[in-house]
This record gives structure tokens, C-alpha cells and sequence, in this order.
């Protein structure tokens, strides 16, 4: 089958598509055939080596398709169901194996589905960190990218109001997803009391920039403060850095989301699709910091 990988760490380059074996599951996963794959920020540090790993690898961490072939034990799932998740070894091949994994909704094609999992488990797990409550008062830095625009709605979804930070194109897109917009940089701060009115209770970071000094002020302190973008301005602000190896992840998330897909309540557009065949330029999309939105390969 062919299967996108690279047999030498660098930029978009080095990206190739490879004939390889097909996998088979082990017990509790199932093989789908896959009709689209997401591609994250996390990709491109590890095609750059940022993560370590063994040479060659595969590509990709979430994935949209067919079911084809069922594991020992797996159960509530059937042959020719459609199914997303994140993906055993690589997303961005005709075949992909799957541990976690939630229905389709009737209501959403392949690539919309592909490009969910990251961006809802992330979402999920920042705001389960900062314990986000009905009635609370939520600060998402970066709320117009993928996982800031999923955090807004699910923040939304458990009844907290939200203030989200995006540069001066994307205000009125945060707005449509339900958060109040401000700008960042300098004076954030400033601007959200204003905004807000009142007391901060959390404060999500998807961006960094720099931010995390002034999300601690905003929320009193660290306690409630989550980033998956800063490590080092988490390590001196005191603030809570989540997404390192081996942490839990709130994959039930995927699911939940379903659901609210199905009832009209969650959305995530996909801003460029591109054939497996044009992955680097997929990649480098993603590495230039303006993407605009979810980026997908499609297959088949």
C-alpha cells in the first residue's frame, strides 16, 4: 500500500511517498481505509527530529475512514462503518490502525471528520486541566486556529463564557464560534478586564507569544492557567504545560463531539485539502504559521 514517511529528518522535502506492507490489527484496534488524514504542527517536528524517533517513519497522527478489518475483542463497531480517530503508526496511508475511535456523523464527510481528533482531544484535556465550570469566565489565547476554535465551543458547550485572542483578520470569526474577541500582544491584559468585566477564572494558552505572564495575572495566579505552546514560559510562570509523552488523553472527547456535530452544536471548517500526493506542500502550509484553518490530505 502507499504510505507517506521520510527516511531522513528535515524540512517538507524530505516527505515521499513509500510502497510499504499493510498493517493488521492487534486486539481492541481496527484497520480502516482511509479517506483523508490531518496534519498538525506536531508532524513537522517530528519529520525535523525535534522528537527523537527511529529513521524511516511514517506520517501522521489522525485519520477518517472505512472500517476493513476488526481486531480480537473489539466490539460496537462493524465492517463498512465509518470511523475517525487517531492513528497506531501513521494516518497518512491507504490503510491506518486505530486504538481510539468514534462514529462518523451522518452529517459530516471524510475530511471534516479527519481533521478532528487533535484538535477536540486537546481542546478537551486543557479545559478537564483548568477544571472550566458553568458560569466561569474563560481566556483562550490563539482562539482562531483549530484547537482554539474547538476549545471556544466546548468551553461554550459546559456554559462558560469566553474571551478569545486572534489577530486583527480572524475577530469576527471568533466571534461566529461564540467568544468575545480581543487582540494579543501587547496590553492584552488590559483589554480582556475590560472585556470581562469581573473576575478571570481560566485561562487556556494555544498560542504562546509569550503570554503566559499576563494569562497569570489575568487569572490570579497559576493554578488555572494551561498551555499546550509555551514549556519554558510554563516552567517560570508556574502555569500548567500539557502535551509532553505518556500523559493521559481525553480521547472519550471524540464521541461527545460526534454527538454535538449531530445536534448542530460544534463545527471545525477545513480551510485546504490537498491529494496525499502534494504532502509536502500540505506540511510546509502548515509550517508557515498561517494556515488559515484544518488542513487534510484526502485518499482515494
Amino acid at each position: 500500500m502507499r504510505a507517506a514517511g521520510f527516511d531522513r529528518f528535515g524540512g517538507p522535502e524530505v516527505l515521499r511517498i513509500f510502497e510499504v506492507d499493510e498493517p493488521h490489527p492487534s486486539a481492541g484496534q481496527l484497520r480502516i481505509a482511509v479517506r483523508a488524514a490531518g496534519v498538525n504542527p506536531v508532524d513537522s517536528k517530528i519529520r525535523r527530529g525535534l522528537m527523537g524517533g527511529d529513521l524511516p517513519r511514517r506520517t501522521g497522527v489522525e485519520a477518517a475512514g472505512v472500517v476493513d478489518e476488526l481486531g480480537e475483542g473489539v466490539r460496537g463497531v462493524s465492517i463498512g462503518d465509518r470511523v475517525f480517530g487517531p492513528t497506531v503508526g501513521g494516518a497518512a496511508a491507504e490503510r491506518a490502525l486505530l486504538t481510539h475511535w468514534a462514529l462518523i456523523p451522518a452529517s459530516l464527510d471524510f475530511a471534516g471528520a479527519a481533521g478532528l481528533p487533535v484538535a477536540v482531544e486537546t481542546a478537551t484535556r486543557m479545559l478537564e486541566l483548568a477544571a472550566v465550570r458553568e458560569g466561569e469566565t474563560v481566556v483562550v489565547n490563539g482562539a482562531s486556529g483549530a484547537v482554539g476554535l474547538s476549545t471556544v465551543q466546548l468551553a461554550r458547550a459546559r456554559g462558560a463564557r469566553v474571551i478569545g485572542t486572534a489577530g486583527p483578520a480572524n475577530q469576527e470569526l471568533v466571534r461566529s464560534f461564540g467568544a468575545e474577541p480581543t487582540t494579543y500582544g501587547e496590553g492584552l491584559a488590559e483589554r480582556v478586564r475590560k472585556l470581562a468585566g469581573g473576575p478571570v477564572d481560566a485561562c487556556l494558552d494555544a498560542a504562546g507569544g509569550g503570554a503566559l505572564p499576563e494569562l497569570v495575572a489575568l487569572a490570579g495566579g497559576p493554578e488555572r492557567v494551561v498551555t499546550i505552546a509555551d514549556y519554558e514560559g510554563a516552567q517560570r510562570t508556574g502555569a500548567r504545560f500539557t502535551g509532553g509523552s505518556g500523559e493521559a488523553r481525553a480521547w472519550h472527547a471524540l464521541a461527545e463531539v460526534a454527538a454535538m456535530i449531530d445536534q448542530g452544536r460544534f463545527r471545525l471548517p477545513v480551510a485546504h485539502a490537498f491529494p496525499l500526493e502534494r504532502i509536502a506542500d500540505a506540511h510546509a502550509l502548515s509550517e508557515s504559521g498561517h494556515p488559515g484553518g484544518k488542513i487534510v490530505l484526502t485518499l482515494g
